[in-house]
């Protein structure tokens, strides 16, 4: 065998050819080359992270025909559940910066999902509402990501299903 270097300053293990000229690729790692990950394993986040992309994965797949992403879904069904919210309120629930909410209230209002009207109590603020078009997308889109949900969690009981939601709250809220 001989040793290589990559541009990146790692060593590549490359098996010669009969001849002992020109190395030869080496062979992938099966997925029996697992390392070892006993104390990755015992991070919270780790854990969560790892969930999370098995679970975004589905939610991606499942809504890419309703044109979502996470944050859109988020904030339509926000809506659905609490019309006139403000921005604000939006930015609040959501741990996200009032920038970032400009151009995605900018793009549910482009596609007719969205509309603004005055707020009843604050007259310095606008509260958004869905459109009925932005009703029935969100109610199709809300019965896809429930059905997703519990796709992506099959594994667990209908109990450990509620208990982890419960522990992962007690984290943020």
């Amino acid at each position: 065998m001989t040793m290589k270097r990559t541009s990146r300053s790692s060593i590549k293990t490359t098996a010669a050819d009969p001849n002992g000229t020109t190395p030869a690729p080496a062979k992938a790692s099966s997925r029996n080359d697992r390392l070892n990950s006993r104390f990755l394993q015992t991070l919270v986040g780790y854990n969560a992270r790892r969930a999370w992309s098995q679970i975004s994965t589905v939610f991606a797949e499942r809504m890419a025909p309703y044109g979502l992403k996470q944050v859109d879904f988020s904030v339509l069904s926000l809506l659905a559940h609490n019309p006139g919210a403000t921005s604000r309120q939006l930015c609040a629930t959501l741990d996200i910066l009032p920038p970032n909410l400009v151009n995605l209230i900018s793009t549910l209002d482009s596609r007719g999902l969205i509309e603004r009207r005055p707020h009843p109590h604050d007259g310095r603020a606008v509260g958004l509402h869905l459109t009925p078009e932005g009703e029935r997308l969100t109610a199709d889109a809300e019965r896809a990501v429930t059905q997703a949900e519990l796709d992506a969690s099959a594994k667990l009981s209908t109990r450990e299903r509620e208990s982890l939601i419960h522990l992962l709250q007690k984290l943020y809220l």
